[in-house]
């Protein structure tokens, strides 16, 4: 199985921070608006749970993963909520792809305009999409067809072989019937394509429906992480 750190490694360049920097023992990371995943500090060598919210007066955000249990006590200590814990699955992109059935699925980049609305009404506007934008690497978006409409989206980039699926989008009405299953294995199939290969995800633990999909199609959790944050 592919290791925590290069799957972690893989997040952060497939859902990449507007600015990041290194002080006092932290990286910092300015989202502009993208989300906990780009706007999240991480220790370093010799961080330390006090100085964390004056580097973010803003309202701190910290990504704490296994292993790291002196911060997390500390953290707690000063107040910090547990926000969102997370798992990471994945799997290796030969056992999930599969060409998708015919117009289930397309890649399409830069987004199309559908696919921009689907992402709003799931409250993945322009500052996600920045995100997306942002990514160097290869990437492309997925939108997924049933009934002869756009019912679903997502976004699909690669990091030193690893392909990270974000922002899976599918429409309420039309949930449950396949649509997400054809995204990641479609996803899978084009990551193929690219020379990638593992097929890997974050899916908070709270979204049931969406960790059975995983699972039953073979993908394993890797590590996990949670956020702890301290309003301001």
């Amino acid at each position: 199985m592919i290791g925590a750190e290069a799957c972690l490694a893989a997040l952060s360049a497939t859902w990449p921070a507007a600015r990041a920097w290194s002080q006092d023992g932290w990286t910092i990371r300015d989202g502009a608006g993208g989300g906990k995943r780009a706007s999240a500090a991480s220790a370093e060598t010799g961080a330390r749970a006090a100085d964390l919210a004056g580097l973010m007066p803003g309202g701190a955000l910290a990504m704490l993963r296994p292993g790291q249990d002196a911060l997390e006590s500390d953290l707690a200590a000063l107040g910090y909520s547990v926000v969102d814990p997370t798992l990471i699955y994945a799997a290796p992109v030969a056992d999930l792809a599969q060409k998708p059935p015919h117009v289930s699925l397309f890649d399409i980049w830069p987004p199309l305009a559908i696919m921009r609305e689907i992402w709003a009404d799931g409250d993945i506007g322009p500052a996600r999409l920045a995100v997306m934008d942002r990514v160097t690497g290869p990437k492309t978006g997925l939108i997924a067809r049933l009934s002869d409409r756009a019912v679903g989206c997502g976004f699909c980039a690669i990091h030193d072989g690893i392909a990270m699926l974000h922002a899976v989008e599918i429409a309420p009405a039309y949930r449950r019937q396949g649509a997400a299953r054809t995204m990641l294995h479609g996803a899978a199939y084009w990551a193929q394509g690219q020379g990638a290969d593992w097929l890997a995800l974050a899916v908070t633990e709270a979204n049931t429906p969406a960790r059975a999909l995983y699972e039953a199609a073979g993908m394993q959790v890797v590590t996990r992480y949670h956020y702890r944050y301290l309003a301001r």
